[in-house]
């Protein structure tokens, strides 16, 4: 069901139950009021400031009485004539003005008692007073219905003389984890069991979205035992969000419990993530069932609970700023959802350029590292590199303009040096996506990033990236700079148990291969060493199933989904796998010459770091004997 029918349904389905539409209105502190959102207007009971007052340290004046007063020209005005005042004080009784405290000299007698003042400025009539009721007026309008009360507006009503604020009450969010694999964070876990990190997260936002959050305890896949837990929860909270068991697996029973229990209004939703969404109504309380992949609950929570839960406190719903951004690489998107795409962002040749995370439901790093959201609307299928598209802003723009933007080859090292980046200066990004090599230095040429990361192996030449960047960026003044020499090997399960030696174990005997995606200069090596030995890759099992990273490729093989793939040995040693070296190469960052004194500075300072060198040394397989030489 589209998101907008799905809304409609619901909250429908709420009004019929008997859901309020607004939450109660209670009475509380001024210094307590912060974050609610008022329930009746505000309204001054009193004038800020109550009297005229001096608005500068200074003497008060009769304003004519400086007539003709100036640095060069002072004026006199003897004791009795003016009052010395301090900011804020009351103005004295037919005095209309105040001299600020540098342009007056005080002149003593011998005992130190002021008998003249000597004005070397002339001032208007009310120049420097704050009048009556400036900042308000008794019976103004200071605060409507509806706002949610930021530290400011505290401070102004009791400026105001407010000592209370009608609000209404705290939305009441109940958090119900479900599974028996799920643990409390912080417990040990076996194998299988996994940690209950998204009541954390839906709770978190609850409380930024204004609201009070229970997190109940675990509840086992029983139905018996989840309706006894969405009955209480809905006796005694807001909002119901069931965690986990929202799709059509054998112990997935949210959508049968809330029917079975109240009224099942939806059971999926046309977005993504998160389509298997359950929406219902139980005993008056509307019910979430968030799917239990990571990325799929928090993005329910902001479709769903965070409209639902401003509407409760009569607030608007939260809106975030929107900017037009160029699309860094190709986005395809399944017609028939809204698909929900997190990316990241960063300022090159001018232009905002949006780069997608990876989109999977299960991976929260996405949501961590993106600076905005991108949604492709039904009905279309995707996007093309350059495309212009809406972005929701995630981050400001000014943490924005000081991101690198890095398209190109996967290696360990641009992470490290994105986290010392960022110590050295926290306003200082280096967001990398992975592409392969080859797509790094089209962007590159397109004007979609910085900076690319390449090791592109011309077998005609043996030389690696710079015949590349000659035909891709051909007549243009661009840079090539070392970041590192590097190791590669086949990744495989401890102990080599397969006994691999080389790539020609790859064809004929049955070692399932995970390799990298086309483009990517990895498996332009495999390739290069088959032909080398004269195999033909349509011969290695697995050639086909490709990953985008070393890190992906090293998971595969940890978890046993292959025997083998060509990767780094960072990679190697992050899983816990041996590593049969099968070739050395360097590692290169290619960008404009112009850029590498300007936004790539902070990046190329780095690179002669000794710390920083040490630091890659630590990761292993690498030599960093070249790191930061300019190569072209």
């Amino acid at each position: 069901m589209p998101v907008a029918e799905a809304w409609a349904a619901w909250t429908a389905a709420a009004r019929a139950a008997g859901c309020p539409s607004r939450l109660p209105v209670e009475t509380v502190p001024v210094a307590e009021a912060v974050g609610r959102v008022t329930a009746a207007p505000v309204w001054a009971s009193r004038s800020s400031p109550a009297f005229d007052s001096a608005a500068m340290d200074g003497i008060a004046v009769t304003a004519t009485d400086t007539l003709g007063a100036s640095e060069s020209t002072p004026l006199l005005l003897p004791a009795g004539s003016f009052e010395v005042v301090d900011t804020g004080d009351p103005m004295p009784a037919g005095r209309d003005a105040v001299v600020m405290r540098e342009d007056v000299h005080h002149v003593r007698d011998r005992d130190g008692r002021t008998t003249a003042a000597e004005v070397r400025a002339a001032v208007a009539p009310y120049h420097h007073v704050r009048s009556i009721g400036e900042d308000v007026s008794a019976t103004e309008l200071l605060l409507p219905e509806g706002h949610r009360l930021r530290p400011v507006d505290a401070a102004a009503v009791a400026a105001s003389g407010g000592t209370h604020v009608v609000v209404r009450r705290r939305p009441v969010v109940a958090v119900i984890p479900t599974g028996d694999e799920i643990r409390p964070v912080g417990e040990p876990l076996a194998p299988g069991e996994i940690p209950d990190t998204n009541s954390l997260m839906l709770a978190a936002q609850a409380r930024e979205a204004g609201c009070a959050a229970l997190v109940h305890p675990v509840v086992r896949d029983e139905p018996a035992l989840l309706s006894a837990a969405v009955r209480e929860a809905a006796g005694s909270s807001d909002l119901v969000i069931v965690i986990a068991g929202s799709s059509a697996g054998r112990d997935d029973y949210t959508a049968r419990v809330v029917a079975e229990v109240g009224e099942l209004c939806v059971h999926g939703v046309a977005v993504r993530p998160g389509h298997p969404v359950v929406l219902g109504v139980v005993d008056a309380t509307p019910v979430i069932g968030a799917p239990g992949y990571a990325v799929s609950a928090a993005l329910t929570f902001e479709i769903f609970a965070a409209p639902l839960l401003a509407a409760l406190q009569g607030a608007a719903p939260t809106r975030r700023p929107v900017a037009r951004a160029r699309l860094a690489r190709k986005l395809a998107s399944t017609v028939g959802s809204d698909d929900w795409v997190r990316v990241r962002l960063g300022r090159v040749g001018g232009a905002l350029v949006a780069t997608p995370l990876p989109r999977g439901a299960g991976v929260l790093t996405s949501l961590v590292r993106a600076d905005g959201l991108l949604v492709v609307p039904t009905g279309v299928e995707g996007h093309h590199p350059g495309d212009e598209v809406d972005v929701e802003l995630l981050r400001g723009l000014d943490a924005i303009e000081r991101t690198i933007v890095a398209i190109g080859s996967h290696d360990m090292v641009l992470d490290l040096a994105a986290s010392q980046l960022r110590a050295v200066d926290p306003m200082l990004t280096l967001a990398s996506s992975n592409v392969g090599s080859l797509g790094g230095l089209v962007a590159l040429r397109d004007g979609l990033c910085h900076v690319a990361g390449s090791h592109l192996l011309d077998p005609e030449t043996g030389s690696y990236t710079t015949p590349y960047v000659e035909r891709v960026l051909a007549g243009e003044d661009v840079a090539v700079i070392r970041l590192v020499h590097r190791t590669q090997g086949l990744l495989v399960a401890p102990g080599n148990p397969l006994g691999l030696s080389g790539v020609a174990d790859l064809v004929g005997s049955g070692v399932r291969y995970v390799n990298r995606q086309r483009g990517a200069g990895t498996r332009v090596l495999l390739d290069t060493l088959l032909a080398a030995a004269g195999l033909d890759p349509a011969d290695v099992s697995g050639y086909g199933r490709e990953e985008h990273t070393h890190l992906a490729v090293a998971a595969a093989v940890a978890s046993g989904r292959a025997d083998t793939g060509l990767g780094i040995q960072a990679a190697a040693r992050a899983f816990g796998l041996d590593f049969v070296p099968v070739a050395d190469e360097p590692y290169d960052l290619v960008a404009r010459a112009a850029d590498v004194e300007g936004v790539l500075a902070p990046l190329v300072a780095l690179l002669g770091e000794p710390a920083f060198r040490t630091a890659i040394g630590a990761l292993g397989g690498y030599s960093t004997s070249e790191t930061g030489l300019r190569v072209r």
